[in-house]
Formats: C-alpha cells, structure tokens, sequence
C-alpha cells in the first residue's frame, strides 16, 4: 500500500481551477447544457480511482470538471516529445502510455500519481466505444486499486458520442449528463476473480446510469 498525499501539487491544482472556470464550466454548462448529478460524493482530498465509460477527446476536461478535482490520464507517449505541450501536460498530471505495448509502466505512473494526491482517471474499456457503453471491461483500475487500496468512483459519461459526428470538425451542441455513483470498496486481493468481480460491477454500474439518459 502506497503512502499518499492528501492534495495533488498546487501548480496543478491552480491550473485545474484557471481552466475550470474560465474554458471548461462555462462550456459544458452553457454550450453543451451540461448537468452533473452525485457530484458530492467525491471526496474533496485523499486519493481515488475515477473509472468511466469513453466516447470522445472531449471526455477527459468533462470529467475531471464534474468530480471537481484534477484528474491524471494515460497519454500516448508522442505528446510528451512536444515542447511546451510536455511541461503543460504533465503539470495537468498526464502520464505516458506506450501503445502498442505492455501497459506496466502506465501502471505504475498511475499508482504514483495516486501516491502524490492525484486522482486517477482510467476508462475501463481502454479505447473509445461508438455507442459510450462498457463492452469489454479491462481490468487495469481494480489492479491498481487492490494495490493501493484506493476506492473507486464510477461515473457515466451520456451524450459526449455525438460530439463529433463523421467528417464533422466542430463540436456539436449536443445535451450532456455526467452521472457519478457512491464509491466502491478496493479489491481485497489481487487474484483475478476478485479483479473481475469488482471490474464488471463498475461497469455495470455505469452502463446502469448510462442507460438513465439526460
């Protein structure tokens, strides 16, 4: 079990909160009609494991403004090649993904942003779904979560699929519904039917609240 710091660092901290209320809020709010629903049962401090359904670029900045609080994704390697884009990124707690390869080092780059107060944000299909269901769970975020004994906190992105339709560039106005469950107890073990247990009942759960519509 990791040793984890109450708050992520505050540079990202006060990044998060400049982009918040000056780009993402007022666009998912006023644009995208957005509405949040269990918004408060996201502890404010203390580190946890945001898993979700994943439809869209635009999922991310969405999710991390509904649980009020800086959330680290998994972003592929390249973009930490960018000057500039390298430093922002990480400071918005970004870490590198290799793909095409083993996902251990994204692994472990996850357990320490928990370590340093952040919440991790894992879709747990792994890719984008046309449809913003969960099919095929991955079993990444109960690993990680039994072994650092971080509890996990569901939420159901409805709406963000429409986005971008085929051969479309600008983001549609389409309504979106972010929808976050009560937390859910680590895996007690790492043994795979334990990981899968806990796995497929988070995903039925977002699919569940998926399913609730706007």
């Amino acid at each position: 079990m990791v040793k984890q710091k109450e708050r992520e660092p505050f540079p990202s901290f006060a990044l998060y909160h400049f982009a918040k209320w000056s780009l993402v809020n007022p666009l998912f709010r006023s644009y995208f009609r957005g509405k949040i629903y269990g918004g408060e049962k996201v502890p404010q401090s203390g580190s946890l494991i945001v898993v979700s359904n994943h439809a869209s670029d635009f999922d991310p900045p969405l999710l991390s403004n509904a649980v009020r609080r800086p959330v680290a994704f998994m972003a592929k390697e390249e973009l930490f090649q960018v000057p500039v884009l390298k430093q922002t990124i990480k400071l918005y707690g970004a870490y590198p993904v290799k793909r095409g390869k083993s996902d251990r080092s994204s692994l472990k780059a996850a357990m320490l942003a928990l370590e340093n107060g952040w919440i991790a944000g894992i879709f747990l299909d792994g890719t984008r779904t046309p449809d913003a269901k969960i099919t095929n769970p991955k079993l990444g975020a109960a690993l990680i979560a039994a072994k650092t004994k971080v509890p996990l906190v569901p939420v159901s992105l409805w709406g963000t699929e429409k986005i971008f339709q085929l051969g479309s560039y600008l983001p549609r106005p389409v309504p979106i519904t972010i929808r976050i469950g009560d937390l859910i107890s680590p895996p007690q073990s790492t043994q795979r039917e334990e990981l899968e247990a806990v796995t497929n009942n988070c995903a039925e759960i977002i699919n569940q609240m998926h399913a609730l519509g706007r």
